[in-house]
């Protein structure tokens, strides 16, 4: 399936494996990559030798494009993007936007820069900076996330850019691939449904956790960094939720150092993460603080197994997700899926689907384009 996102970053499906802390490593990026949709390294929580180490491991297991994640927000942000230049890595996103800098300099390269965004403005901020396309995540997303349900914000934002949207928040299956085209977007973005595979080194324990919850059990919560945050409802959340602020604040100190020891960083240079995470937002001291127990709780799920002392983002699919499969029969299922949907929809002639090639214009009346599915219009 071609639409103007594949084309941009060079794969066979408009399918993007997002950049996830402690999951998204080079096991996971490759299997997908070989399956022919974007996978996205997750560098935040590596050290800058790790990083190129993982995009060298990457570059190993196959030929096909894939992504970087990175902070727009971390003190040596622009040493990633070095890394990411030298590499010869295709794409560049960012759970934050990026400065007008960073987004030059990365173009100037030749890597195609992919924000995600949460908001009609920042979709367009980082479009007039010359993003090359973004990622746009509704409130059903996993992780940090905002208000707006995907089906409300998608549409603003295709409306607003003239740049490639992908839709992120809510998608686990090629229906949802077909309604994210129908809104205007030239592909999909998931987070849970590709942790949940065969690929994905996230301990068995872990994943039985996200199997067995249904939707409710998916909650949203500000007790690990202050910050909203979507994750699994467990006790240890509870007990997060339950802590008064002095003991929590004394929890993210302990936190911060292990995660200072795991990172490699400086005090120094956490103290800068610090200041650059409260620019332009309003956050309070202690929010910061708070925000070094992320990483490490995550960890300690993700890495460790220890599903009683970590936290699992986690977006609300996971509550309709049952099974493990590779990497290459779930894009193979959801393309499969789509192309089904696509050719129902498509018995009468005309079909044109929002954010697909066009193909030719037969009828100066009617303009007509290609069904995805492979009928011809006539």
């Amino acid at each position: 399936m071609e639409t103007a996102f594949t084309r941009l970053v060079g794969v066979r499906h408009p399918v993007v494996q997002t950049g996830m802390g402690w999951v998204a490593g080079p096991r996971l990026v490759s299997a997908t990559a070989n399956a022919g949709a974007l996978g996205i390294l997750a560098s935040a929580t590596m050290t800058l030798d790790h990083l190129r180490d993982a995009v060298r491991e990457v570059r190993s297991r196959t030929d096909a494009p894939f992504g970087v994640n990175l902070r727009a927000d971390a003190g040596d942000a622009g040493e990633r993007v070095r890394i990411i230049v030298e590499e010869g890595v295709r794409v560049a996103s960012f759970a934050l936007a990026p400065s007008r800098e960073l987004i030059a300099e990365l173009k100037e390269a030749g890597v195609v820069v992919v924000p995600s965004v949460g908001a009609r403005r920042h979709a367009e901020k980082v479009a007039a900076w010359g993003a090359d396309a973004v990622i746009v995540q509704g409130g059903e997303g996993g992780g940090h996330t905002g208000e707006v349900a995907t089906t409300v914000l998608l549409p603003q934002v295709v409306d607003a850019v003239d740049i490639p949207v992908v839709a992120a928040g809510g998608f686990h299956d090629g229906r949802g691939l077909v309604a994210a085209l129908a809104y205007g977007a030239a592909g999909i973005a998931m987070g849970t449904r590709f942790l949940l595979t065969s690929d994905s080194t996230v301990p068995a324990a872990v994943k039985a956790a996200y199997l067995a919850a249904a939707v409710g059990d998916v909650t949203v919560t500000r007790a690990v960094d202050g910050l909203p945050h979507r994750m699994l409802r467990t006790e240890f959340v509870g007990s997060l939720e339950r802590a008064g602020r002095a003991r929590a604040l004394v929890r993210a100190v302990r936190r911060a150092a292990a995660f200072r020891r795991v990172s490699g960083l400086s005090w120094s240079r956490m103290v800068r993460d610090g200041l650059a995470m409260r620019h332009g937002r309003d956050l309070t001291w202690s929010q910061v603080l708070l925000a070094a127990n992320t990483p490490m709780l995550l960890k300690a799920a993700m890495v460790d197994g220890r599903t009683d002392l970590g936290v699992m983002a986690s977006g609300q699919v996971a509550g309709v997700i049952e099974d493990l499969p590779s990497c290459a029969e779930l894009v193979e299922a959801l393309m499969s899926q789509a192309g089904a949907v696509l050719q129902g929809l498509s018995a009468h002639p005309g079909c044109t689907h929002p954010g697909v090639r066009p193909a030719y214009d037969r009828d100066a009346e009617h303009p007509r384009g290609p069904c995805p599915a492979g009928r011809d219009p006539d």
